[in-house]
């Protein structure tokens, strides 16, 4: 996907995906949802998610809702935040570094 937010390009062909979740509900639900996070070559975060009719991805079809998918642009401490939720604590490591104890 590609979008253009506020002047800025972000495509998750381009960028490197990070991270990835998902809620454990089956792809064809109506509350299914799944996020990943990705990281442009200038070092900015982004998530883009996907989900069915009941979640934060769904999209207006005229009288109803279906599924969608959305790219919200994110700072690194909203990426930090997304990544100590959703991922192990290696995985986060992997992504902004060692933490100390």
């Amino acid at each position: 996907m590609k979008k253009i937010i506020n002047g800025k390009m972000y495509n998750t062909e381009t960028a490197n995906c990070v991270g990835y979740w998902e809620n454990g509900y089956g792809c064809g639900d109506f509350q299914y949802a799944e996020e990943r996070l990705y990281r442009k070559r200038t070092g900015e975060f982004f998530i883009h998610g996907e989900g069915g009719a009941m979640t934060q991805y769904a999209e207006s079809d005229g009288d109803a809702y279906c599924g969608g998918e959305k790219i919200i642009p994110i700072s690194e401490d909203e990426a930090k935040e997304w990544a100590e939720n959703h991922l192990t604590a290696d995985d986060y490591e992997s992504i902004f570094g060692e933490v100390e104890e």
